[in-house]
C-alpha cells in the first residue's frame, strides 16, 4: 500500500527536482560556466595575484569560523556545542578554529565524548522527556525527569530498567481504562504499514516495522502514535545533523589546506627559475580547490533535497493529524509541526552552504583562468 497523496507527491517531486538553488544561474547546455560568469573582468596585474589569493584564503577562514559558530548554536549534542564555543573564544583566533576542524582536533574529541556511556544515558533521558507527552506516558515522563535531575547512576538505572518498567506501568493503566481505550482502525494500521517502507527517515521506518512486528498488538500501534513516531523522527533529525556536521567539518579542513597550498604555489611564480612549471603547478592547485568546492556544493544540494522531502513529509503528517480529529492522532500533531519547521530550516541552511561552495568554486576557477591567461 502507498502512503496518502501527499507522500506520493513527495516521492515524485524528489525525483523531478533539478538540484538548482532558487535564483541560481542555470548551467550552460555545453557544460560550461553559468551565463552570469561569462562576463569575467580582465585578469588583474600579476603583482595583485598574491592579494587575490590572500582574499580567497581569508574568505575560506571566515566561512570556517562561521560554520563552527553555527555548530555552537545548533541543536547538536552539548559536547560539540561547548567545544565549538571554546574554539571560537580562543585568543589564538583562526588557528584555534583550524585546529578544531582538523582530524583529531576539538570536533573529533567532542564526538568521542558523545560516545561516553554517561553522555549517551543523559541524551536518552533528554529525548524521552521531549518525545513522551504526559498525557500519554505520565510514568515514563516522570521517571525520565527524575533521572535527569539525579546522578549518573540514576540515569544509568533508568536506561537499563527504569524506562521499561515505567512504560509497562503506563501501558497497564491505558489497558485498564476501558472508557478511554483506543480502537485501532484498519486504516490506521495500514498507514503505519506504509510508513514501514515509505517514510523518508530510517528510524521512523524501523519504529513502524517494530509496531507491526509478528505478535504485536493494538497497544503497540497505539504507542507508536503516542510516542514511538515522535521519538524516531527526532532520531532521524539528530542523525542528519550529525552526519552533515561531520562532512562539513572535513570539507572546511580540506578547503583551508588546498587554498593555502594554491596561494603559496602562486606566490612563487614570479620568482621561480622555471616560471612555466610554477604557473602550471599553481593552475593545478587552484583547479583542485574548484573541484573540492564543486563536490561540496553537490553534496549540499543533495542534503537540501533530502531536507525538502522531509519537510514536505512532515507538513503532510501535520495536516493529517490535525484533520483526523481522532484520539490516536492527537499526540503526533505537535511533534509533526515541530519536525516540519526544523526540516524547513535545514533546507534553507543547506541552500546557503551550497551558495558558499559555489562562490568558492567560481573564485578558484577565476584564479586558474588568470594563470592560464
Amino acid at each position: 500500500m502507498r502512503l496518502h497523496g501527499w507522500a506520493a507527491h513527495t516521492v515524485v517531486a524528489a525525483a523531478l527536482a533539478g538540484g538548482l538553488l532558487a535564483g541560481a544561474a542555470p548551467a550552460r547546455a555545453d557544460g560550461g560556466a553559468p551565463e552570469a560568469a561569462l562576463g569575467t573582468p580582465a585578469a588583474p596585474p600579476a603583482d595583485h595575484a598574491s592579494d587575490i589569493a590572500s582574499d580567497i584564503a581569508a574568505e575560506a577562514a571566515a566561512e570556517a569560523r562561521a560554520r563552527v559558530e553555527r555548530l555552537a548554536k545548533s541543536a547538536l549534542p552539548a559536547e560539540i556545542r561547548t567545544s565549538a564555543w571554546n574554539a571560537l573564544r580562543s585568543t589564538r583566533g583562526d588557528a584555534a578554529v583550524a585546529e578544531w576542524l582538523a582530524p583529531g582536533g576539538g570536533y573529533d574529541a567532542a564526538k568521542q565524548r558523545i560516545r561516553d556511556t554517561r553522555s549517551r544515558n543523559r541524551a536518552f533521558c533528554e529525548r524521552v522527556v521531549r518525545t513522551h507527552p504526559v498525557s500519554f506516558s505520565p510514568e515514563v515522563r516522570a521517571a525520565a525527569e527524575r533521572a535527569l535531575k539525579g546522578s549518573d547512576a540514576d540515569r544509568a538505572a533508568f536506561v537499563k530498567t527504569g524506562y521499561a518498567a515505567a512504560e509497562l506501568r503506563d501501558r497497564s493503566v491505558r489497558e485498564a481504562d476501558a472508557q478511554h481505550r483506543l480502537e485501532i482502525a484498519a486504516k490506521d494500521r495500514a498507514f503505519v504499514l506504509a510508513l514501514a517502507t515509505e517514510a523518508p527517515g530510517e528510524h521512523v521506518r524501523t519504529a513502524a516495522q517494530w509496531a507491526l512486528r509478528p505478535g504485536s498488538a493494538d497497544a503497540d500501534v497505539t504507542e507508536f502514535f503516542g510516542y514511538g513516531w515522535a521519538n524516531a523522527a527526532m532520531l532521524d533529525m539528530e542523525a542528519y545533523r550529525l552526519n552533515t556536521a561531520d562532512a562539513e567539518v572535513r570539507r572546511h579542513h580540506v578547503l583551508s589546506s588546498l587554498v593555502d597550498r594554491a596561494a603559496a604555489v602562486e606566490r612563487t611564480v614570479e620568482t621561480a627559475a622555471d616560471k612555466e612549471k610554477a604557473r602550471a603547478d599553481a593552475l593545478l592547485a587552484w583547479q583542485a580547490v574548484a573541484g573540492h568546492a564543486d563536490a561540496a556544493r553537490l553534496a549540499w544540494l543533495a542534503q537540501q533535497e533530502s531536507a525538502r522531502v522531509q519537510a514536505e513529509n512532515w507538513r503532510g503528517v501535520t495536516a493529517l493529524a490535525e484533520g483526523s480529529g481522532g484520539e490516536l492522532w492527537k499526540h503526533i500533531v505537535a511533534p509533526a509541526r515541530a519536525r516540519a519547521a526544523e526540516w524547513e530550516q535545514e533546507q534553507a541552511q543547506a541552500g546557503e552552504a551550497a551558495l558558499f561552495w559555489q562562490g568558492m568554486a567560481d573564485r578558484a576557477r577565476a584564479s586558474a583562468a588568470r594563470l592560464e591567461g
